[in-house]
């Protein structure tokens, strides 16, 4: 079977297409675009899979990044994972950054445990905690560094991965090891943890885990006529 994934949750817009029965990475593309990741997509799907040599009714299974991440940027891979799974009659999972920025850390520094944290802006970070094994040690969050340095304690095995390690690293007395500083995991992490989920008939939903920060436009406002 044939796997497609894709990232468009950070700068990154990543695809790639994995051959699930041998396990090999058949193509893969990322761009650094930072946005646009609606226009771009589709244009990087095709070529990924012109690379393959694989079309896109070869596809059995479909993964994504679900983040967290940008807003508009997990909008655009989710609502295209699951336009492709509707179109190809094939199941979509999701896959979040912070489980692909611990997988690419496990691959770096085998068995040992890793904290995923991105940097959320606004003096906040995206943090999971993830043990030896690669299984999921805490729910993903948003957090402050001073809580997560609370829950670190006197942790020294720990690695870090993802763009809040450099900023968590600098309150340290001591530095942990970093196996990433990137806002999202490499592909080939989508793509080797997507094959291996189960299939479920649920669609792949984005996880935000805060809401968005827009503000009204209180100039635009128009004002309601007053009956007399």
């Amino acid at each position: 079977m044939k796997l497609l994934a894709f990232d468009t949750a950070a700068n990154l817009c990543s695809v790639a297409v994995f051959d699930v029965e041998s396990g090999v990475m058949l193509a893969a593309i990322s761009e650094d675009i930072g946005k646009g990741h609606a226009e771009r997509l589709m244009g990087v799907i095709e070529q990924t899979l012109r690379e393959a040599g694989v079309t896109l009714a070869e596809i059995g299974r479909i993964a994504v990044s679900i983040g967290p991440g940008s807003f508009t940027g997990v909008r655009v891979g989710v609502s295209t994972a699951r336009g492709f799974a509707l179109a190809l009659d094939c199941p979509a999972v999701g896959v979040t950054t912070l489980q692909a920025l611990a997988f690419d850390a496990a691959r770096q520094f085998s068995g040992r445990p890793v904290l995923s944290i991105i940097d959320a802006r606004r003096d906040e970070v995206y943090a999971q905690f993830f043990q030896a094994d690669g299984r999921a040690a805490s729910p993903p969050k948003v957090t402050t560094l001073p809580v997560v340095l609370k829950e670190l304690a006197n942790e020294n095995t720990i690695v870090l991965s993802g763009s809040g390690a450099p900023l968590l690293n600098e309150k340290l007395g001591k530095p942990l090891d970093i196996a990433s500083i990137a806002a999202t995991g490499s592909i080939e992490a989508f793509a080797r943890l997507g094959a291996a989920l189960e299939d479920t008939k649920e669609a792949p939903k984005p996880l935000y885990l805060r809401g968005l920060d827009v503000k009204p436009q209180q100039g635009f406002v128009m004002q309601r006529k007053v009956a007399e």
